[in-house]
């Protein structure tokens, strides 16, 4: 069963996010999945949401392409650390498209259960993207020595 599901969660990262085949989303996930953790929402709950989630983030980086790093299985769950790449060419958060490339890195955990993706936690470099866009200042670090006394 475990090579199943590490079977469903690559297939799941191929199809949705790199091809962009939102339809296969019904095929992956039970009518109820959730998801946290996204960018423009906290907390998603049902394919239909899952859906406009993943095609709002596509629109803004539409040559999305994850790499699948690591994956380890335990019981139920699968979880993958990866890396993706994309150049920013749609709106996102309100940010106009930059035409900056951004990579990032992340790792999502799926449940599943009878061979669909039940829920799923995502933690991923959203500070890194908004910066790599130009969406929030790069913070400088400056060494305790090197400061100026007040």
């Amino acid at each position: 069963m475990a090579q199943e599901n590490s079977a469903l969660i690559r297939r799941w990262f191929e199809e949705v996010w790199n091809n962009g085949r939102m339809e296969t989303i019904d095929e992956m996930a039970s009518p109820d999945v959730i998801g946290h953790g996204q960018a423009q929402h906290d907390t998603v709950i049902g394919r239909d949401q899952f859906r406009t989630f993943a095609t709002e983030f596509r629109r803004a980086f539409p040559d999305l392409k994850v790499k699948i790093d690591h994956v380890v299985e335990e019981g139920d769950k699968v979880a993958a650390r990866w890396t993706a790449t994309m150049t920013h060419r749609g709106d996102f958060l309100g940010f106009a498209p930059t035409g900056k490339r951004v990579t990032i890195t992340g790792t999502s955990t799926q449940r599943i259960s009878n061979g669909k993706i039940v829920e799923g936690w995502d933690n991923w470099d959203q500070l890194g993207l908004l910066v790599q866009i130009g969406a929030v200042p790069a913070a400088h670090f400056v060494p305790p020595a090197e400061r100026r006394s007040a």
